[in-house]
């Protein structure tokens, strides 16, 4: 029986769903090392967690070994560290190095953590991505720029889910930003192309550097748009025809940049553009499950328990997924403006036009407080056999809900 530490700084819901798999997981002995006190833990998950280990810096990579090493003394060793949240993959790796456990060390979480340095080693790969430079003061923001071009995006280099992401679209809003705060050694900025052209992801599990399953999704309209106009409604989309051979240069870029990036067993997010032109580049890639309801959307695309597949992937290495039967798509309800929640007006009407539709909807509640996530305040995922049905019965599910804040 294999002893596996979950690592979860707080417990909150996506991790939570993470968790539930590990908990669900035959022939597991389970730890759980975390911020959080052990009451923030849903009284159902209780009986599933053998250990717990509470520790004051959960993103800290000393704190996380020291904890790690307390569990092994409780549990007599421990086989396996996973965890979810992009933040704590490069310490994760230092941690397993340290005890030379198996999984992804310290070099390659950093290969996908800093993307300054996974742009260097995608270009070396010859693999298309955005043109980009990491700047450390302001002489090296103004050279970006004039090496870039306008618009440009700046984002932190370590990120993860559009947070701290911004775009600059001429010299004066440069000089704004600056004067807000300039780069500095500890403080870079990624400066990166604005890429004009149809924002799409593309997720990939690996066993031992090998690509054993993909999947892809379109968003409507992009993540960064949704990031600068928190009122907007948006949507992402998991297609049903994921062989297509439209999607076969995407689909060798991919792989060619998990094998360059060093990607052994796990699941693999990348953010990826059609140019306009038709061409593809490469934004990002992550190593960890995605967010923005990727997970459910390929769950429903499916007919499988996606947490607790990608739970044995982590402990076993074993990926095993039905064919897919469905198209499914997620819409984003977002309140118009700050507050609380009010109201959510047009449920009625998506009830009765798209009911047979509808495979799962986390509805915002009164009260509930303006979300600082581009998630929103709730969403709503349709699937259906076909992929059209449920791109145009998404438009028109954001076209009849409101979310009313006061």
């Amino acid at each position: 029986m294999p002893n596996v530490v979950f690592a979860a700084p707080f417990l909150f819901g996506n991790t939570l769903r993470f968790l539930r798999g590990m908990v669900q997981l035959d022939g597991v002995r389970l730890a759980l090392l975390t911020g959080d006190p052990i009451e923030k833990l849903p009284a159902d998950l209780r009986p599933g967690i053998h250990h717990y280990h509470r520790i004051a810096n959960p993103t800290d990579a000393q704190a996380i070994l020291d904890g790690c090493r307390v569990l092994s003394g409780e549990m007599g060793s421990i086989d396996r560290l996973i965890g979810i949240l992009e933040q704590i993959q490069g310490q994760l790796g230092e941690v397993r190095d340290a005890l030379k456990l198996p999984g992804m060390g310290a070099e390659a979480a950093n290969n996908f953590r800093d993307k300054a340095r996974m742009k260097d080693i995608l270009r070396r790969a010859q693999i298309p991505c955005a043109r980009h430079a990491l700047a450390q003061d302001e002489a090296a923001v103004w050279k970006a720029a004039e090496t870039i071009g306008f618009p440009m995006v700046v984002k932190p280099p370590a990120g993860a889910g559009a947070k701290g992401t911004y775009r600059l679209e001429n010299a004066q809003q440069v000089r704004e930003a600056l004067a807000m705060g300039p780069p500095s050694a500890g403080r870079a900025w990624m400066m990166e192309e604005f890429v004009v052209g149809d924002e799409q992801s593309f997720d990939t599990i690996c066993i031992q550097g090998k690509p054993v399953w993909h999947s892809l999704t379109h968003y409507l309209p992009t993540p960064l748009e949704a990031m600068e106009n928190p009122w907007i409604q948006w949507c992402v989309v998991l297609p049903r025809e994921v062989e297509h051979p439209r999607y076969d240069d995407i689909r060798d870029a991919a792989f060619r940049s998990l094998d360059a990036l060093g990607m052994g067993t796990g699941f693999a997010h990348m953010e990826w553009f059609r140019r306009k032109d038709g061409s593809v580049a490469v934004s990002e890639v992550a190593a960890r499950p995605p967010g923005a309801q990727i997970g459910p959307l390929i769950q429903f695309a499916h007919g499988f328990d996606f947490y607790r597949e990608w739970c044995r992937l982590m402990v076993y290495e074993r990926w095993e997924t039905p064919p897919r039967q469905y198209a499914t798509g997620a819409a984003f309800l977002r309140g118009q403006r700050p507050g609380r929640v009010k109201a959510v007006h047009g449920l009625d009407i998506v009830r009765q036009e798209l009911g047979p539709l509808i495979a799962e909807a986390n509805l915002p509640q009164r009260g509930q407080p303006k979300s600082s996530s581009y998630e929103g305040e709730g969403n709503i995922v349709l699937r259906h056999p076909q992929t059209e049905v449920v791109v145009q019965a998404l438009r028109r599910l954001i076209s009849v809900v409101r979310v009313e804040m006061e």
